[in-house]
């Protein structure tokens, strides 16, 4: 079998795969995208609380959520739900930096065995820093069919192509 990219020098000459290159003047208000679906097993819950150390019984103590919860089935823990969710939009953009959330909201519970998946809406931007601006975006967290489960807005500072056009502002 021949190697069709046998050059490493080269390999840097490739885009790389799910990563967006954009840059403050390129951000489109009201832009939309969905991300693909994820199921939530057992397994990764289980290994998410393990490692946050959430013990919590609503998504650790199988009985008690049948037995004496509010819901008679076991959670999956938000802070995994807000993991997974954002994940699923992650861009891997290098002109970006994340500079916090807002609005968090955990609005429904997911459970075990759950499909999630995430829409992401850009909402504003505005000039901020001299080589950087700000923009916002929301993140809708839905599970199958398309119930909301988690909101949230992320503030981001991305690098200007032109920092000369954002002087004084």
């Amino acid at each position: 079998m021949k190697n069709p990219n046998p050059d490493p020098a080269k390999h840097k000459e490739i885009s790389v795969w799910n990563a967006e290159n954009w840059l403050y003047e390129d951000f489109e208000v009201g832009k939309l995208a969905r991300s693909i679906r994820r199921t939530i097993s057992e397994g990764e819950s289980m290994l998410f609380n393990s490692i946050v150390l959430d013990m919590h019984p609503y998504v650790a103590d199988d009985v008690f959520a049948k037995e004496e919860g509010v819901f008679g089935k076991r959670l999956i823990a938000g802070a995994m739900v807000f993991s997974l969710g954002l994940g699923l939009m992650a861009h891997n953009n290098i002109h970006t930096f994340s500079y916090g959330y807002d609005k968090l909201r955990f609005i429904k519970p997911v459970f075990v065995g759950d499909t999630i998946y995430t829409i992401r809406t850009q909402l504003e931007k505005w000039p901020k820093y001299p080589e950087m601006g700000m923009v916002k975006v929301s993140y809708e967290v839905f599970k199958m069919p398309g119930d909301l489960v988690l909101y949230c807005e992320h503030l981001q500072t991305v690098k200007y192509r032109d920092p000369s056009k954002f002087k004084g502002q």
